[in-house]
């Protein structure tokens, strides 16, 4: 990335390099691998100081951490089919997809390992509050719906979707089936002995 492309960028300087060593970070992962990256080749990618990286971020992993996780909420909008079931299907599905792409599997991966270190907790609380805070709109547009009572918890709806996903990917390595996000679904609004006798 050139300083003209970084000057380019919308908003203060921070903002801009902030978003040239995301960018970085994230074409490294994809290039190298989470093992294979660096801090010293992403500032060189994205032309500023190391040192200014450590200074923002703090570790290695902080980094590979905010990168991933800002790439996971552009890949993961929020889907509105009209009805529950095809909300969730769709976001599972979405997903699973992306866990199953390099920067997905990474993710998921990384967090796994990170540590409990106060940025690093701040970080995956961030990402977790925000995530569910724009797909509980799922949960939430069923509510007005009247297709879940209005004492639903939006954030545990989310939790029972998209738990199975991560814990293949992340536990049991098990390879997510085209038609799991639909099991998944059918499982969590109907009941696992409905589902299993129909």
């Amino acid at each position: 990335m050139s300083d003209a492309d970084v000057r380019r960028r919308p908003g203060g300087r921070a903002a801009r390099v902030r978003a040239a060593v995301l960018e970085a970070t994230n074409q490294l992962l994809q290039d190298q691998g989470l093992t294979g990256l660096t801090v010293s080749e992403v500032a060189r990618r994205a032309q500023v100081n190391e040192t200014s990286i450590f200074r923002r971020w703090g570790t290695r992993e902080n980094l590979i951490i905010d990168a991933l996780l800002t790439d996971a909420a552009e890949q993961l909008p929020v889907p509105d089919s009209g009805t529950l079931r095809g909300d969730l299907i769709a976001y599972a599905t979405a997903l699973a997809k992306y866990l199953t792409s390099p920067a997905g599997n990474a993710l998921d991966r990384t967090l796994a390992s990170a540590g409990d270190d106060p940025a690093t907790r701040r970080l995956r609380d961030q990402y977790w509050n925000a995530r569910y805070a724009h797909s509980g709109q799922i949960a939430a547009r069923a509510i007005q719906r009247g297709e879940l009572p209005d004492t639903a918890d939006p954030r545990f709806v989310l939790e029972l979707l998209v738990a199975p996903l991560h814990f293949r990917i992340v536990l049991t390595r098990e390879p997510l089936e085209p038609d799991l996000p639909a099991r998944i679904v059918d499982a969590l609004l109907h009941g696992l002995v409905t589902t299993t006798s129909s």
